[in-house]
């Protein structure tokens, strides 16, 4: 106990020193990360209401269980859309309280025993760089492990005529190495007409068919398949040598996800998944991940939106003014409405009109920075 307030003792020390915080950061910090926990408990509170309202009729009719509604679903359905509206509950948040200070004559208080209003801004990037790491920590590491559970539960229960088998899919496994599946069905993890061939320096040295084969879940090892009714041809310069059996154990480097993407799937891999999950597909010669690359560069995206929002929130809530909060909580509003937007448009540019993804996570943020730079420049003095 003596050790672990020793260590306290010496991180406050170290936060004094290098960050000093004074007792009104301490305030301005309590006041904006109370409200922004506050809001997200009350908005989701009512948002939980609403999709179960609207949702109980195909819950009861496809036979969900209890535990997976609570558990699989809803449980993961709070944390996931917490941390992917985080920015709205920022902006309001800051909105909110800040608009309260400045009704309540304490930001006038503040600037007339000389706090300028860039030293006002302190706390509130310090509460922005709290969020913004808590918010990508989870979003990036967290979440997606929970929304394994949740993606599955609503491709089950909730949507209609969810893609189960897709057709005529050929892929390179490794160097040289192409695979061809005429049919594959995900309920089973079975593929048919399957072939593999192999080429060295642009000749093919070995042909396999096999009838179907299908994935072993419960091997230790990755990418373990079992084909049957194969046949595999070895060209050795001009001799052919042929191999047939009725069933074979072998390792292929595919999975069962890399012949059907799902809806939501991007969301179910974590930043290092997601990055190798990207690099594999293009080697393969994949074309349809341009999903999983806007979802790689919008998580880091997301988390520095807080920053600017958080400027945009003061600059126009600063200022005292007859009618209260109205002013400025519309404008507000009308911004993170239109940052919305231009966040789904510019995501939709890229995965429809072959704009770059990193571009296009990044690009509401560019543009919002100037917004913000504005407003700081017109907040009061």
């Amino acid at each position: 106990m003596r050790k672990k307030s020793e260590t306290w003792r010496r991180f406050r020390e170290w936060m004094d020193e290098h960050i000093p915080v004074s007792r009104l950061d301490r305030y301005i910090i309590g006041k904006f990360l109370g409200t922004y926990f506050f809001s997200i408990l009350l908005i989701i509170s009512i948002a939980v209401v609403f999709d179960v309202n609207e949702n109980i009729d195909k819950f009861l009719t496809r036979n969900a269980t209890m535990k997976e509604i609570i558990f699989d679903y809803y449980l993961n359905f709070v944390p996931y859309y917490s941390n992917l509206f985080s920015q709205l509950f920022v902006f309001i948040s800051v909105i909110f309280f800040t608009t309260k200070l400045a009704e309540n004559s304490e930001i006038i208080a503040m600037m007339s025993t000389g706090v300028t209003f860039r030293r006002l801004m302190r706390p509130y990037m310090i509460s922005a760089a709290i969020l913004c790491i808590l918010t990508y920590l989870l979003g990036a590491y967290v979440i997606p492990k929970g929304n394994v559970k949740r993606v599955k539960f609503e491709n089950t229960y909730k949507r209609k005529n969810v893609p189960t088998y897709t057709s005529n899919v050929q892929l390179e496994v490794d160097t040289g190495v192409i695979a061809y599946i005429g049919r594959y069905e995900n309920n089973v993890k079975t593929g048919y007409d399957f072939t593999l061939d192999k080429f060295e320096n642009k000749k093919i040295v070995s042909h396999l068919q096999a009838l179907s084969l299908q994935y072993d879940s419960l091997a230790e090892e990755p990418y373990h398949w079992i084909l049957q009714s194969y046949q595999i041809r070895d060209f050795q310069g001009r001799r052919e040598v042929i191999t047939s059996g009725f069933r074979k154990d072998t390792i292929i480097k595919i999975e069962p996800q890399d012949f059907l993407i799902t809806r939501g799937q991007q969301e179910t891999l974590t930043m290092p998944e997601l990055k190798t999950y990207i690099e594999r597909q293009k080697a393969r010669g994949f074309a349809n991940i341009k999903e999983f690359e806007v979802e790689y560069w919008k998580r880091g995206a997301s988390a520095f939106a807080t920053f600017i929002l958080t400027i945009i929130g003061v600059s126009i809530s600063a200022r005292k003014r007859k009618n209260g909060m109205g002013i400025a909580l519309g404008i507000g509003l009308a911004l993170i409405l239109a940052y919305i937007m231009f966040q789904t448009v510019s995501s939709t540019f890229a995965i429809n009109a072959n704009m770059h993804p990193g571009l296009a996570a990044w690009l509401p943020n560019i543009v919002f920075a100037f917004i913000a730079y504005y407003f700081y420049r017109k907040a009061p003095r």
